[in-house]
């Protein structure tokens, strides 16, 4: 029995579970739901593709068309979780490295939108919203700028490839899979996987990896959708907690809190979105809520290193490199862009003209949001091919 995409928004109302050990066995679940969709992620890619994944995603060689790929994608989905997921299972089918950083990096950006929308939900009250649109915009700034310092760099140096290569290659990951130790999580996945991937064998041609792929990608969404659920559930009460001990307290107490609290809640976007009305009913200043949202950039890695856990075999050292891309980016984003005064005020800066000029003519809030997250990248799609 397969799980099409219809089905998703009747699966997501269900109500979770009542009883607290229910839902830590529910998250187990979910947790092993998201293990085997990358499973079947890359083996559907294998099988679709042979030897030839390279030339599949060919249209994609292009830093800047793989940077948009990530951002469209993340904008859509709403969940740059979702999408690094599928973009480690896609690597570990075997999509290039160097085509999935910027990827990554474009998941980045593209997750900024929800905050964005929050904000929108003040818009009937002026001052209001251009203190939350102000709020919303630092992360989107911040996110541009990282790519604006670090995609360069990458296309120059491939920094983020060999700094997460030489991490992977101490940690000897591909030895260690390829030698007669037993793998718990290829144990306890391999058995679904190939049953699931047995039971299209029938379809002809490349279909049954095609299967695969859908199969995973719908997992994965539903997976991750209703992990955020049961987190919040188990954890909004200690989230707050870290929130309201932290906030204010200084730039390290509130990047840590931010990546705590995202790694309790297991999203970014509500983590960060949790902020803008605190921002925009003046209970906390953008400032104030800034090293917290470069905390939750961080925190939100967790889940595609759980993802890489669940790739075995010869391309489980490059999944785990493509996960550890995603983390050593974000950090070095907070170090280099929050650890130079200049570079640190900018998102500042910048979010807070924007924010004035969206309260006074609404019609720039709204070209700005289609601008960046769907216009831009879909008119430069169009340019480059």
């Amino acid at each position: 029995m397969s799980l099409l995409p219809t089905d998703l928004p009747a699966v997501l109302d269900t109500p979770l579970p009542t009883k607290r050990w229910q839902k830590w066995l529910l998250l187990l679940v979910l947790i092993y739901a998201m293990l085997l969709a990358v499973s079947l992620i890359g083996s559907g890619f294998k099988i679709a593709t042979g030897e030839h994944a390279r030339e599949l995603f060919a249209f994609a060689s292009n830093p800047v068309m793989g940077l948009i790929i990530g951002m469209v994608a993340t904008a859509l989905l709403q969940s740059s979780s979702t999408v690094t997921s599928i973009i480690v299972g896609m690597v570990a089918g075997g999509l290039p490295i160097t085509i999935a950083v910027p990827m990554m990096m474009g998941a980045n950006v593209g997750t900024s939108i929800t905050n964005t929308l929050v904000s929108l939900g003040h818009v009937t009250r002026k001052e209001e919203f251009q203190r939350a649109f102000n709020a919303a915009t630092i992360h989107d700034f911040f996110n541009v700028l990282s790519v604006v310092i670090f995609l360069p760099l990458e296309m120059a140096f491939g920094v983020l490839e060999k700094s997460s290569g030489y991490i992977v290659s101490m940690l000897n990951i591909n030895v260690a899979m390829d030698a007669d130790i037993i793998n718990p999580i290829k144990t306890v996945t391999e058995p679904v996987t190939s049953m699931i991937t047995e039971s299209v064998s029938f379809l002809p041609s490349v279909y049954p990896g095609i299967a695969n792929i859908v199969l995973g990608i719908v997992l994965i969404m539903l997976s991750i959708t209703l992990m955020g659920r049961v987190m919040k559930s188990l954890m909004v009460g200690k989230a707050r907690d870290i929130l309201h001990h932290s906030i204010g307290k200084g730039p390290v107490s509130g990047i840590m809190s931010g990546t705590i609290m995202t790694v309790l809640v297991q999203s970014s976007s509500t983590s960060t979105s949790l902020m803008v009305p605190l921002v925009g009913t003046n209970v906390l200043k953008a400032r104030d809520i800034y090293p917290f949202t470069l905390g939750a950039n961080i925190g939100t890695c967790l889940t595609a290193l759980i993802a890489a856990m669940g790739v075995t075999g010869i391309n489980s050292g490059v999944a785990l490199q493509i996960a550890l891309v995603h983390l050593i980016y974000n950090v070095l984003g907070v170090i280099v862009i929050y650890g130079i005064p200049a570079l640190r005020e900018l998102p500042l800066a910048l979010s807070y003209r924007l924010s004035v000029l969206a309260a006074e003519r609404k019609m720039y809030g709204a070209a700005y949001i289609t601008g960046l997250f769907f216009v831009m990248p879909l008119s430069v799609i169009f340019v480059l091919r």
